[in-house]
C-alpha cells in the first residue's frame, strides 16, 4: 500500500492511511504516466480502499471497525478524499471493478448526505481551538468539495445538491476583510482562507455544474467569483504576496494535540492560487 506519509516527517514504512493513499493515486493520476505499473498500483490501491469503508459507507483513516474509537470512525473528509480518488482513475478500472467501485462510492455519497450538518462537514482530524467545541467545519467542507470535484458526471444528481449547500455555506464563513477561519466568528488563517479559495474554483470547474436540472436554488457563480477574488487578494496582503507565510496551529488529534505544520499554508495557497489564474478571475 501507499505508505508515504504526506506532509509528515515519519519514518519511511509508516503505517498506511486512506488520506494518503487518496492522494497518492490522485497525485499518480494527475502526473498522467503511461504505465501499466502506474495503473496496476492504483488498482491496488483503491482495492485496499473500498476494503476500508465501514458499514456506514464511511471511510476511516487507518483501519475498518464500529466507530468505537477514531482510528475506526468514518470521517467525511477523507471519504470524500477517498472517493474522489476513486473516481479519478474510474474510467481505467477493469469493467468488473468498475461496479465495485460504483457501489462503493453510492454507499460514500449517501454517508456523506447523512453527515453533512447546517450544510456543512466536520473533520475527524483537524480543527481550531478558537472554535465553538474546537471543530473546524471549514476545514472539512473545503475538503469534501475538493475531494467531490474528481468525480464523474455519472453521480452529479447525488454529489452536486451537496456541493451547492456546501458552497453556500463557504460564502457564509467568509470574513468581513475576504478570508476565512473556521466559522466566520473565528478570525482567519492563511491554511483555510486558502482551502476555501482552492474549493471554491475547483467547484466552479464541474462541468456537470451547467448542465444540470436537478439542483434547487444553485449558488450564483458570480457571488462564488467574488467570494474567490476577496480571499486572493486578502491571501496577498496578510503575506505581504507570498514574503511572509507564518503557519497556524490547524491540526486537532483526538487527544487535543495542537500542532503547526509550516508547509500547509504554502501548499495550500500555491494550490489555489494556480486554480484561481486558470479560471482567469480578476483579483
Amino acid at each position: 500500500m501507499f505508505a508515504t506519509r504526506f506532509l509528515h516527517r515519519g519514518p519511511p514504512g509508516a503505517v498506511p492511511d486512506a488520506d494518503d493513499t487518496a492522494g497518492t493515486l490522485i497525485a499518480l493520476r494527475n502526473l498522467g504516466l503511461p504505465d501499466d505499473n502506474v495503473t496496476k498500483a492504483a488498482v491496488e490501491g483503491i482495492k485496499w480502499l473500498m476494503g476500508l469503508q465501514n458499514h456506514d459507507g464511511g471511510i476511516p483513516t487507518f483501519c475498518r471497525g464500529w466507530s468505537a474509537l477514531p482510528f475506526d470512525r468514518s470521517a467525511p473528509d477523507i471519504t470524500a478524499h477517498t472517493i474522489g480518488a476513486m473516481g479519478a482513475w474510474f474510467d481505467e478500472l477493469p469493467v468488473g471493478m468498475q461496479k465495485q467501485v460504483d457501489k462503493s462510492i453510492k454507499k460514500a455519497l449517501a454517508y456523506l448526505q447523512s453527515n453533512q450538518r447546517e450544510d456543512c462537514w466536520v473533520p475527524l482530524w483537524f480543527g481550531n481551538q478558537f472554535a465553538p467545541d474546537h471543530e473546524n467545519p471549514l476545514y472539512g467542507t473545503t475538503r469534501v468539495l475538493s475531494g467531490l470535484c474528481h468525480l464523474p458526471k455519472r453521480f452529479s444528481s447525488v454529489y452536486l445538491p451537496m456541493m451547492q449547500k456546501g458552497a453556500r455555506w463557504l460564502l457564509s464563513a467568509q470574513n468581513q476583510a475576504g478570508g476565512w477561519g473556521a466559522t466566520k466568528s473565528v478570525n482567519p488563517t492563511v491554511e483555510e482562507t486558502a482551502l476555501s479559495v482552492d474549493a471554491l474554483a475547483g467547484f466552479l470547474t464541474i462541468p456537470a455544474l451547467t448542465t444540470t436540472e436537478s439542483i434547487k436554488s444553485p449558488v450564483p457563480s458570480e457571488a462564488i467569483q467574488s467570494a474567490i477574488s476577496q480571499g486572493v487578494s486578502w491571501l496577498i496582503e496578510y503575506t505581504q504576496a507570498g514574503a511572509s507565510i507564518s503557519p497556524s496551529p490547524i491540526g486537532l488529534y483526538f487527544a487535543r494535540l495542537w500542532y503547526f505544520e509550516q508547509l500547509y499554508p504554502v501548499i495550500f495557497a500555491a494550490s489555489a492560487l494556480q486554480k484561481v489564474q486558470n479560471l482567469n478571475i480578476v483579483t
